[in-house]
This record gives C-alpha cells, sequence and structure tokens, in this order.
C-alpha cells in the first residue's frame, strides 16, 4: 500500500519560467534618476557611517577619561597612604625616643645626684650640729574657750510653729 501512493508523485513538475517575446522599453532618464538617487543614498550613508565613527570615537575618549581620572585618584590615595604611613613611623621614633628620655630622668632622680647637684652648683652643705637650734615654748594653752553656749533644738513641723506663733511662744 505504501507504493502505491509514492508511485503517484512525480519529480520535476516545477513550472519553467517563461521568457517576454519582447523587451520593455527602458526610460534613459530613469537610471539617471537612479543614479541619483543611488548617489544620495550613498552620500546619506556615508555620513551616517561618518557620524557612528565619531561616536565611537567620542565613546573610547569617555572611557580614556575615566580611566585617567580613576588612576589620578588612586594615585592621590597612594600619596596620602604614604603620607600617613610616614607620620605613623616618625610617631613612633618620637614615643620611643619619649620612653629613653622619661627613663633617663627616672634614673636620674636619686636622692644621692639631687644633693652632689646641690652641693657642686648650687654649693649648698649638710647641716652641722652647730647650725641647729632649738626653740623653748612655755605649756601654756593658747586657744580660747567659746564664750557663747550652742543650743541645739528639735525642728518644729509648720504646724507646730503656726501655734507657737500665734500664742506668741
Amino acid at each position: 500500500m505504501a507504493n502505491y501512493r509514492y508511485n503517484r508523485y512525480q519529480y520535476e513538475t516545477s513550472p519553467r519560467k517563461l521568457e517576454p517575446e519582447y523587451e520593455p522599453i527602458k526610460n534613459p532618464y530613469s537610471k539617471r534618476k537612479s543614479t541619483v538617487i543611488k548617489k544620495k543614498q550613498e552620500k546619506i550613508q556615508h555620513k551616517r557611517h561618518i557620524k557612528d565613527q565619531i561616536k565611537t570615537v567620542i565613546y573610547i575618549g569617555l572611557i580614556f577619561a575615566s580611566f585617567v581620572v580613576i588612576s589620578y585618584r588612586n594615585s592621590l590615595i597612594n600619596e596620602s597612604f604614604n603620607e600617613n604611613e610616614k607620620l605613623k613611623s616618625n610617631l613612633a621614633a618620637i614615643q620611643k625616643e619619649n620612653e629613653q628620655l622619661k627613663v633617663n630622668l627616672e634614673n636620674s632622680l636619686n636622692l644621692s645626684n639631687i644633693e652632689k647637684m646641690a652641693e657642686k652648683n648650687l654649693g649648698m652643705q649638710k647641716l652641722d650640729n652647730s647650725q641647729k637650734v632649738y626653740v623653748s615654748l612655755d605649756k601654756q594653752d593658747y586657744v580660747e574657750p567659746a564664750s557663747e553656749e550652742v543650743v541645739i533644738g528639735e525642728e518644729k513641723n509648720w504646724l507646730e510653729q503656726l501655734l507657737d506663733t500665734l500664742l506668741g511662744k
């Protein structure tokens, strides 16, 4: 049954193109118009192409400018970071020197060094027994007793104070 169906199909049944019996007359001005139109279209396409190229150049320029700005900002950040690191190292050196000066100061502040400096620079001497002077005081009391007597009383509430003022106490 399948063969029956395929036998009805014929190959190469497409129609052939017919050739015209005459050649149409071509207008000589129409060719001129078409060339003028083609030239105008070519100019328009050329202008569009130039505009597209200009846009591309502008976009590339903007991208380049943004990269320049980003790299400039990064260089400023690097400079400030380097300056910060220098200041930190200077701070560490100054703190170390400060600690050394504190240690030197603590070492030089002992009693024997102070005595040597007082004797040497200021011409001071230690006390002798001949330089000591004793003062004798009377055993009299110089504090006077209070002449008034201090009375400490209880505070009264406002009702009692009112009654006392009314009664004249």
